[in-house]
């Protein structure tokens, strides 16, 4: 069931995103909703629509629209000396080439974002940051019963970049298997994390990706924090 539903749906897919199968027997599918939260030592969560100006199933212009808050632990040593909590949104605009092998999409626009410190003697609200946000991907399936995918997110209003790898094999309904991810900005924050995930799983009419495993974070001049993160996405198409 999964493979037959990427075979004929993977251009839909964008960062956690597929269509359902009652859509996916629509000719026009033409936007998909979305949201995600990844829990940790650090959270973050995103949620937004992308809309194609066609159809998802051929070559065309995208529009991607999201919005996130996070929160991360910040210091010196074991102990955090403040907490950032950060806001952001971004509307991007690109195209996305569809191959029989899976779907490249290369998407760019503004992006906003503000952020609060907070510590035992108050908080401090940052000024408000705009900047340019790229945002590439591809979704392939390299044989039949697999999927790969790999994104890449780079923003100059926080100087921040974000990165995934993942390749799964249909089992069980979902596509399971290894990812791996990597963050970082202007602070000198570092994260990154390896772990399993199972991905286009399908649940009432919603599509899921469950993830799970460990992750490493820390400031670049310090000892990187290992904990475990868990991460959850869902999906429909209109």
């Amino acid at each position: 069931m999964a493979g037959g539903f990427v075979r004929r749906w993977l251009s839909a897919l964008t960062l956690t995103a597929a269509a359902s199968p009652a859509a996916a027997e629509d000719a026009g599918l033409r936007s998909i909703l979305f949201s995600s939260l990844e829990a940790g030592a650090s959270t973050f969560s995103t949620s937004g629509a992308k809309v194609a100006f066609d159809r998802f199933d051929r070559d065309g212009p995208v529009v991607l629209v999201s919005g996130g808050s996070g929160m991360r632990l910040e210091g010196g040593g074991r102990l955090p000396v403040l907490v950032r909590t950060t806001l952001l949104g971004a509307a991007l605009g690109g195209y996305q080439f569809v191959q029989p092998w899976g779907v490249v999409t290369i998407l760019a626009g503004p992006e906003l974002s503000v952020e609060m410190l907070t510590t035992g003697s108050g908080a401090a609200l940052l000024p408000l940051r705009s900047g340019l946000r790229l945002h590439g991907e591809v979704w392939a399936r390299p044989t039949e019963s697999t999927l790969a995918t790999a994104t890449v997110i780079l923003g100059s209003g926080r100087g921040d970049a974000w990165g995934r790898l993942s390749w799964g094999y249909a089992l069980f309904g979902a596509y399971i298997g290894p990812e791996a991810a990597l963050s970082l900005d202007r602070t000198g924050y570092r994260k990154w994390s390896f772990g399993l995930h199972a991905t286009d799983y399908a649940l009432g009419g919603y599509r899921f990706r469950l993830s799970a495993g460990c992750q490493f974070e820390g400031q670049a001049n310090g000892r990187a924090r290992p904990g475990p993160y868990l991460g959850l996405a869902i999906w429909n198409a209109l």
